[in-house]
């Protein structure tokens, strides 16, 4: 069976799905599973803010995609008990549409801002009075006739979200007075998410099956949530609706993504360097040419994870595949095959 599932996408759900996907959040801190030192850290910031009846300082989240930096958002809103208002950067691409936000929140609210590295420099200038001060300056009119008026605000706390804090400004970084960075999940705890998710779906799932699809799962409980939702479709239709770890093999291999994780595409990014330029090193806008992919793609993508696990090394030439990545494919350098040239 050929089906290539992209474990990078999240932005072809059903809405269904998307019901899923927002009924898998937990709510509360104690139902959130792993970042240990992060979600201890913001339990003592919340309890220290409800103690002295303030707002939250305000609060930077940042690490790779689906590993639950608005599910965290989520929970301190629900935490603190006030109310929760989700934008993101690109959206707010006009300082009118900012001020509107701003001016809307109730004393306390909380105001998430996803991919926050994209908002636009105007709005973000007016995010910086607004984060300090509780007000923001905004010029009505043009010409002569033009004034400068001051809107003061309600106290709150902003939430921003980045997967590349390198792309936020020093400025903006710096008015965040909690600033936490999200890791890689390892398999144990993927597992407890991966069966808590079944329970939610109602699918009986196997322990040994959680740990074989966790294993899968790249360390982003995203990934692991929407390889469950495939899984429970194979076993519903090859199976007898219950989830073991001879079905969730077979639907994880019909979906083309092997024992590490890695999918159709990483795969390929790994062959082509072997086959096409002896294992590297290769720059990055050749490799991305020679799998017909995006530069950018690659490198955010599809580089992170091939590199976290030590299939491929950065080195100043290029890019390298290592000894593991041989090992993986099956493949032998050419020093090993006892080649004379």
């Amino acid at each position: 069976m050929e089906e290539n599932f992209d474990i990078h996408s999240n932005l072809n759900f059903q809405d269904t799905e998307r019901d899923f996907e927002n009924s898998l959040r937990p709510l509360t801190f104690n139902g959130f599973k792993g970042q240990g030192k992060v979600v201890e850290n913001l339990k003592v910031f919340v309890s220290a803010a409800r103690l002295r009846s303030e707002s939250l300082d305000h609060v930077l989240l940042h690490g790779p995609p689906g590993l639950g930096k608005t599910t965290l958002a989520n929970i301190i809103a629900n935490e603190l008990g006030v109310g929760f208002k989700v934008t993101s950067g690109p959206v707010l691409d006009k300082p009118g549409d900012l001020a509107g936000l701003l001016t809307s929140l109730e004393p306390k609210d909380l105001l998430f801002i996803d991919e926050i590295h994209r908002l636009s420099p105007i709005v973000e200038e007016y995010l910086y009075s607004a984060m300090e001060d509780y007000r923001i300056d905004i010029l009505i009119d043009k010409g002569p006739s033009a004034r400068s008026i001051q809107i003061d605000l309600n106290p709150f706390t902003l939430v921003g979200a980045t997967t590349r804090s390198g792309l936020l400004t020093s400025p903006l970084r710096a008015r965040f007075g909690i600033n936490m960075h999200l890791e890689y999940y390892n398999i144990d705890t993927l597992t407890g998410i991966v069966i808590r998710s079944s329970d939610i779906l109602n699918v009986e799932c196997d322990e040994d099956a959680a740990y074989e699809i966790a294993s899968r799962s790249r360390g982003t409980p995203r990934v692991a949530n929407a390889l469950l939702r495939r899984v429970r479709d194979f076993a519903q239709v090859k199976g007898n609706g219950k989830i073991d770890k001879a079905i969730s093999t077979y639907a994880l291999e019909a979906l083309n993504i092997d024992k590490h994780g890695l999918d159709e595409v990483d795969n390929k990014i790994l062959l082509t360097i072997i086959d096409k330029f002896n294992g590297g090193p290769v720059g990055i806008s050749t490799i991305a040419t020679a799998v017909s992919d995006d530069i950018g793609t690659i490198e955010e993508v599809y580089e992170p994870f091939l590199i976290k696990e030590g299939f491929i090394k950065r080195t100043p030439r290029g890019r390298e595949v290592t000894d593991l990545a041989y090992r993986h494919l099956g493949r032998k350098r050419n020093s090993e095959q006892g080649l004379l040239f």
